[in-house]
């Protein structure tokens, strides 16, 4: 695959994961909340947990070609995957929050999110294929 086409793919997948995440929050900031305090950590997340299912499973096998099957490989492979994600996850929980104590709408905070997630996946890319995805097939460097 070309480097170009593996850039539009990885693109595409992490607007996915984006969007996936974003409707989470969404649905967890709908919901009626007794303890609004704990809505916006909640929201976060929830979002976050289902952008990095949908990422993991998207990456593996259409960026990294790995076809590893199994529990034991998910298992160890998603560890080190959601490892990775922890400095990028500060990034991107990071900006939201500063966009949404900044300016206080929804709006901004996604924004927010939009920037910090965009910023995040391009080091996990790097980080992913360094530490997680260093087996199987091969990502253009």
């Amino acid at each position: 695959m070309t480097r170009t086409a593996l850039t539009l793919r990885y693109i595409v997948f992490a607007v996915i994961a984006t969007l996936a995440n974003l409707a989470v929050q969404r649905l967890v900031l709908a919901v009626p909340e007794p303890k609004a305090a704990l809505a916006y950590p909640l929201a976060l997340g929830a979002g976050t947990l289902a952008g990095l299912v949908i990422k993991y499973l998207l990456d593996k096998r259409w960026i990294f070609h790995d076809f590893s099957q199994g529990v034991e490989a998910h298992g160890k492979r998603f560890s080190l995957y959601a490892l990775m994600g922890v400095a990028t996850t500060a990034i991107f929980w990071g900006t939201e929050t500063v966009f949404w104590l900044t300016c206080q709408t929804h709006a901004a905070r996604e924004l927010g999110a939009v920037l910090g997630l965009g910023i995040g996946y391009v080091v996990k890319y790097r980080l992913d294929r360094r530490f997680v995805f260093t087996t199987g097939g091969s990502a253009a460097a």
